[in-house]
């Protein structure tokens, strides 16, 4: 999991109402349970998988099961209000898609995701594009690295 911090009661309070504005233009219901999954993730430190964040929805309604977290959370990537990202582990993981554009660099050797966001990198991106005639509509930048630190706290027998 990433190290940014949880989702304030504002982002998730903004979350949750888009999502139901969502669900309302897809003709679908606002249930209980897929708002307690909107909660978590909107207030999860980073990239959760749907392993992580049923254990935690389920601490507070052990009725939810696997399959509506999974569910829930491919409605929110279809509404563009979360991400899915895959980071080389084989597990597919969620975060919302709220604040600023961030990028990721895994640590292959501990696991750890950082975010981070550098404007030099922006702007040589767009630059690039520009100078190749297009115009940038997305992009997703991973740095994959090793930790060097011997120390690590998240190093598991490297």
């Amino acid at each position: 999991m990433s190290s940014s911090l949880p989702g304030s009661d504002a982002d998730v309070s903004d979350l949750l109402h888009r999502f139901r504005d969502f669900l309302g233009q897809q003709r679908l219901r606002s249930t209980r349970q897929r708002e307690l999954i909107v909660e978590a993730l909107a207030r999860s430190t980073g990239h959760v998988s749907v392993e992580e964040l049923h254990r935690e929805v389920r601490t507070r309604d052990s009725s939810i099961g696997y399959a509506t977290v999974y569910r829930t959370l491919k409605l929110l990537v279809e509404a563009r209000l979360a991400a899915i990202r895959h980071f080389g582990d084989g597990q597919a993981r969620f975060e919302p898609r709220q604040g600023a554009h961030h990028d990721h660099m895994i640590c292959d050797t501990c696991g750890h995701i950082f975010e981070f966001h550098d404007e030099e990198i922006e702007r040589l991106q767009e630059k690039l594009v520009r100078e190749r005639g297009f115009e940038l509509s997305n992009h997703r930048h991973e740095l994959h690295v090793k930790c060097l630190d011997p120390n690590c706290p998240r190093r598991s027998g490297a």
